[in-house]
């Protein structure tokens, strides 16, 4: 009996596990078909925003655009002095944008089967230099003056994530010179080389062509870092600090400051003087989860979701000084990346 039943049981197995491989991929299916409803929806029909055909004269600034309609998740282009004003819409699908001198990176999602990550590097006319791969999900992006190009991306498989993530942060040229991955690099925290296999890099800023800022985290406490290409290093300088952006005169820092007021995961704006080692910190009621952007020396830019509208942002400015009150700024975008002509 028991050697009749044993194919019986096998077979019963096998299609138990066949039904539930037919539901997971119905399942999967069927958010693949609800996630794409989701993104016509938002692209199709005409522009939330107004659209314009004639690039802005003087200082600009590129965004990826989230009005709903065509051109939705596109590169923007909008006036610096008239933010509200038209935008000259592109063609390229981007989930991250920074452009600096003759060089734009656009770090996107390649949706299929499976689903696949890219970095294009865009010349000063909007042409395709290069499409190169990510390791993971696009999180952020500079590039310095003379084409540096940091990406960071999350990435998967790492048992040791801390607070549930892992990032893999890269610098590389705009010719394809390739300057490593950050957590590859040595290390300083309070004088003491940081080995912990749990160590993380994110957010790049650059000062110039070899000196940069970043984010470093291990053991739940992050580090704002200033680095050297050259030196294949990076040295602490403040602890508590996240994504930095170093302002256009080069004398301030401002980042993330997590801040327990309204719970464990919230971040207020700070900034650091670089002579004076002064922080002075924004408190922000509603806290924010971007890098931020300098509009001026004294002025930044972040971005922030539209509550109960998935897939649709606005960028805030801020003065860069104590208790200082967001303004919207641009509505239905992200991303932003100041353009100015004097540089």
């Amino acid at each position: 009996m028991s050697g009749a039943n044993g194919p019986a049981k096998l077979s019963r197995r096998w299609t138990l596990l066949a039904v539930i491989a037919v539901l997971a991929l119905g399942a999967a299916g069927l958010y693949t078909y609800q996630a794409f409803t989701r993104y016509q929806q938002r692209t199709t029909g005409a522009s939330a925003a107004e659209v314009s055909q004639v690039l802005p004269a003087g200082d600009t600034i590129i965004v990826r655009n989230t009005a709903t309609g065509t051109g939705y998740g596109m590169l923007a282009t909008v006036s610096a002095a008239d933010p509200d004003g038209a935008r000259v819409l592109d063609q390229r699908a981007c989930d991250r944008v920074y452009a600096s001198g003759p060089v734009t990176s656009c770090l996107r999602t390649v949706r299929g089967v499976p689903t696949t990550f890219e970095m294009d590097v865009l010349d000063s006319q909007g042409q395709l230099v290069e499409t190169a791969p990510l390791s993971g999900l696009p999180s952020r992006t500079r590039v310095s003056p003379g084409g540096l190009i940091a990406t960071t991306a999350f990435v998967t498989g790492h048992s040791y994530a801390t607070d549930g993530f892992s990032t893999q942060t890269e610098i590389r040229s705009s010719d394809g010179t390739d300057y490593g991955n950050l957590e590859n690099y040595t290390l300083m925290v309070n004088g003491k080389e940081l080995t912990a296999v749990d160590r993380n890099v994110w957010g790049v800023s650059f000062v110039d062509e070899d000196r940069f800022y970043a984010t470093a985290a291990s053991g739940g406490k992050t580090w704002l870092m200033k680095g050297s290409i050259k030196a294949r290093a990076m040295s602490s300088v403040i602890q508590n600090a996240e994504c930095p952006s170093v302002s256009p005169n080069k004398d301030k820092v401002a980042y993330k400051k997590r801040s327990p007021r309204l719970g464990p995961v919230h971040w207020d704006i700070a900034v650091l003087d670089l002579a004076t080692g002064k922080e002075t910190s924004i408190p922000l009621d509603d806290g924010f989860d971007d890098q931020l952007e300098w509009l001026d020396n004294d002025t930044l830019l972040f971005g922030q979701p539209r509550a109960g509208e998935v897939g649709d942002s606005d960028i805030y400015k801020v003065r860069a000084q104590k208790n200082a009150v967001p303004e919207l700024f641009i509505e239905h975008a992200w991303s932003p990346s100041v353009q100015r002509t004097g540089r």
